[in-house]
């Protein structure tokens, strides 16, 4: 749902995003804990891991382009090969 290919967002749209995956990727770890996930639950779990770190990146690239005093809206959705290969 991350906005791709020059499409623009608002940082609060991306935070509302955010936490709507949030909110649904806490549930599904619920349903996983008790042991009640479907395969569909396991895939869409992991789908929704990829699209929140993308979709965290995103807005940190915004945001450090905004201190830098660059365009935000340059900022670009990077793949999921990137988003996860990131080490802490």
């Amino acid at each position: 749902m991350i906005v791709e290919g020059g499409g623009t967002v608002e940082d609060k749209t991306l935070l509302d995003q955010i936490n709507e995956l949030a909110a649904e990727e806490h549930e599904l770890f619920q349903k996983e804990s008790r042991g009640e996930a479907t395969e569909e639950d396991v895939e869409r779990l992991r789908h929704l891991e990829v699209t929140l770190d993308q979709s965290w990146d995103l807005l940190h690239q915004r945001r450090a382009r905004r201190d830098a005093g660059l365009d935000p809206e340059d900022a670009k959705v990077r793949d999921e090969r990137t988003v996860e290969g990131y080490v802490n």
